[in-house]
């Protein structure tokens, strides 16, 4: 079985189109039933970025092992290690590295913090995290095919 970042994608587009619907209800002058969507939808929103990136941080180690002669030593790092080490092996660059580490920060903090303040800073963090998940998605599916 080859690896893919199928999953990875699906996730990804599941945040998207969450997104979109969350964008398209907006969040002025809504009647009761619109509030409970927009909630609805903000915490679907959520709950993709958090699944989207434990997928990438799941499928980058899988990556991260093609290159290592040590496999155990990749399952050994941190999170945040792993994308340093994707950056020694050219899967991201350097500005890349600092927004995925913010991103993974946020993410720690959705599981402790649940105020509409910390959820309008994920929502502002998600346009560029949406381009830079289907870039790393790219270059991980590159790895896993150079690999098959």
């Amino acid at each position: 079985m080859s690896l893919t970042v199928e999953q990875l994608l699906r996730t990804t587009l599941t945040l998207e189109k969450a997104l979109a619907a969350l964008n398209a209800l907006g969040s002025v002058g809504l009647d009761e039933d619109q509030i409970v969507s927009f909630d609805l939808y903000r915490n679907a929103v959520i709950k993709s970025f958090e699944l989207s990136l434990d997928t990438t941080g799941r499928l980058l180690r899988k990556a991260l092992k093609q290159f290592s002669a040590s496999p155990r030593s990749v399952d050994a790092l941190v999170f945040n290690d792993l994308f340093r080490h994707a950056s020694k092996h050219g899967l991201l660059d350097e500005t890349g590295v600092s927004r995925w580490i913010g991103y993974r920060a946020n993410r720690n903090e959705t599981a402790h913090d649940y105020g509409v303040a910390f959820a309008n800073e994920t929502l502002a963090l998600l346009p560029s995290y949406l381009k830079d998940v289907r870039d790393l998605a790219s270059k991980i599916q590159g790895v896993f095919d150079a690999a098959a």
